[in-house]
């Protein structure tokens, strides 16, 4: 997996799990996950050194990861668009292809 694409599933375990972590962790991870902020930026914000910004991020990753060993919604959520897709190619009757349009907005 290169960075992009870690970037990309760090962000989709974040979105999912955010509810989970501490006010800090949630910070840390929105600053330089979506705000693009660098270690050096972040550790200016809080008042903290950069290298505990890097681990707090690091720790916070490891534990996205443990929740979605435990939980999988990451992986369901996958799953549940790869099968949205394959449906929606399949030539259906106009009623089931706005069905399947219904559902998509849901997720």
């Amino acid at each position: 997996m290169d960075a992009f694409e870690q970037s990309l599933y760090v962000s989709g375990l974040f979105d999912l799990y955010q509810d989970l972590l501490t006010d800090k962790q949630v910070a840390y991870m929105k600053e330089y996950y979506y705000d693009d902020y660098s270690l050096q930026e972040i550790a200016e914000n809080h008042g903290v050194s950069r290298n505990a910004v890097y681990d707090q991020i690091k720790k916070t990753i490891q534990k996205l990861e443990q929740f979605e060993q435990a939980l999988k919604l990451h992986q369901k959520q996958k799953e549940r668009k790869d099968l949205f897709q394959k449906l929606d190619k399949i030539d259906t009757s106009k009623d089931v292809k706005l069905l399947i349009q219904a559902l998509k907005k849901v997720e």
